[in-house]
């Protein structure tokens, strides 16, 4: 028998909860909505999207609530497992061009879906995760028959999770990372049609999911009753006016590119850093020979900029890689690279000083960043001088934080004379006596056993493989 556990963040849907156990995804369907999910298998809508990568295959387990243990839901009709995926992402922590990537998948599975008489029952954009650079949809209770004339009751929920947040970058050069994290649901409609202006509302498709969006929510609050009992109730919308709804957001949204964030700090720092050719071939065979060793499954790239050694580990073994970075511009580029090569790289955004906390119902309902998923090893390549220096972090504390992330991994110190430090101390005291290699050295020996090192530039940048292995 499996031992399996509910995951915190499923308990919102009435029609099934998802639970983990020994690697493994399972998701009941309850009674109450078993009607509606054997009409969506019948069509075949499933099978189809999977086929086309663009769902997660699921099967259903035979005798599952007997060969699993899922004897708290006893309501449970049928027992589904899925594909378990290497990490976890929210929109919250996605870039622009991953945020578009996944509304555009969103509109699409729908407007497919209602050719087979089947609707999604929200617009959740907790609802896609990805697979590397590619978006893939995850809920399969989503799926539920249409009915005829029916509003597209998901609008509001598209629109907050993943249209405002894409139009506050593309409109005001605004990222929606904070903002998103702060709310968990999105921007909200009444919020972003605040900082609209003439020149926003002369286009057509703001005016239909912003300005009148915005009213409309405005009246519900006023005369939420009347509302619900007579105006929803009595509404018709013909599939075709639906479909060409959900043409026209896809059309919009698939010409939106961010506007107004100029050329951000370090995303051509793979092209401007002061590596010589030499230098740099050095960096790249010591990170292969690290990932030849120990051929993580799951890699963390931290600070991983464009992506570029992301590519060397997946070229030299490694099975899956998470790069982090806090900078939108190179992690815009890291994304395409995932993308434009097909490499399995899942880019992230993430604050090394303010990582995604446990948060949500109970805390419980997003994890934090560690709490998601183990990795094998990880690359701390030219990060670690920007938090210590320049967000004052305790050295020792850092690297201490770094080697609890994975038993295995590479860390790069820069000294104090190399030119990108002595930048980062040009408009401050420098109030860091501990930063040093020595220090660096014994901070590391106290956590886990150095493997090798190497002094790959003039300046002296230093690369220490280690381990807590053995």
């Amino acid at each position: 028998m499996i031992t399996i556990r509910k995951i915190p963040g499923s308990f919102r849907d009435p029609n099934g909860h998802v639970y983990q156990g020994e690697g493994r995804i399972f998701r009941t369907v309850n009674s109450c909505f078993a009607s509606d999910f054997e009409f969506v298998c019948s069509v075949g809508i499933l099978g189809k999207l999977s086929s086309a990568g663009l769902l997660l295959p699921v099967t259903v387990v035979p005798n599952g609530t007997t060969n699993l243990g899922i004897t708290i839901e006893k309501e449970a009709k049928y027992i589904l497992e899925t594909t378990r995926l290497p990490f976890i992402s929210y929109p919250y922590e996605w870039s622009f061009s991953a945020l578009k990537s996944a509304a555009l998948l969103h509109l699409e599975i729908h407007l497919s879906a209602l050719e087979d008489g089947v609707t999604l029952s929200d617009a959740s954009g907790y609802n896609i995760q990805f697979q590397g650079s590619r978006p893939v949809f995850i809920d399969h209770l989503s799926f539920r028959p249409y009915r005829k004339g029916e509003v597209w009751f998901g609008h509001r929920q598209f629109c907050e999770q993943f249209l405002n947040p894409l139009l506050l970058q593309a409109y005001f050069g605004l990222s929606h990372n904070a903002w998103y994290r702060g709310t968990q649901e999105g921007i909200p409609t009444c919020e972003l049609n605040r900082l609209l202006r003439l020149r926003h509302l002369m286009k057509r498709n703001v005016w239909m999911h912003v300005r009148l969006h915005s009213i409309f929510q405005k009246t519900a609050q006023d005369h939420i009753s009347s509302l619900q009992t007579k105006e929803l109730a009595n509404a018709s919308f013909p599939l075709s006016s639906f479909q060409r709804m959900l043409q026209g957001l896809h059309k919009w949204i698939s010409k939106l590119e961010p506007q107004g964030v100029g050329k951000t700090v370090w995303q051509d720092y793979s092209k401007t850093n002061n590596y010589s050719p030499k230098e740099m071939n050095l960096k790249k065979q010591f990170v292969t020979d690290f990932v030849q060793r120990i051929r993580p499954k799951l890699l963390w790239d931290l600070g991983c900029n464009s992506g570029e050694f992301s590519e060397v580990a997946l070229k030299e073994g490694a099975s899956y890689v998470v790069g982090f970075d806090s900078d939108h511009g190179a992690l815009e580029k890291a994304f395409t690279r995932a993308r434009e090569e097909d490499l399995a790289l899942q880019t992230v955004y993430l604050d090394m000083t303010n990582p995604a906390p446990n948060q949500g119902w109970r805390e419980g309902e997003r994890l934090g960043f560690q709490a998601r998923a183990s990795a094998n090893g990880v690359l701390a390549l030219a990060c670690i001088h920007h938090l210590a220096i320049a967000r004052n972090i305790p050295f020792e504390e850092l690297l201490e934080w770094i080697i609890g992330l994975a038993p295995n991994g590479v860390i790069e110190f820069v000294p104090k004379n190399d030119p990108m430090v002595q930048s980062l101390l040009g408009l401050r005291e420098d109030i860091f006596p501990n930063y040093s290699e020595a220090v660096f050295l014994e901070a590391i020996s106290k956590k886990a056993k150095i493997i090798r090192s190497q002094c790959v530039s003039e300046s002296g940048r230093l690369l220490i493989e280690y381990t807590c292995d053995g």
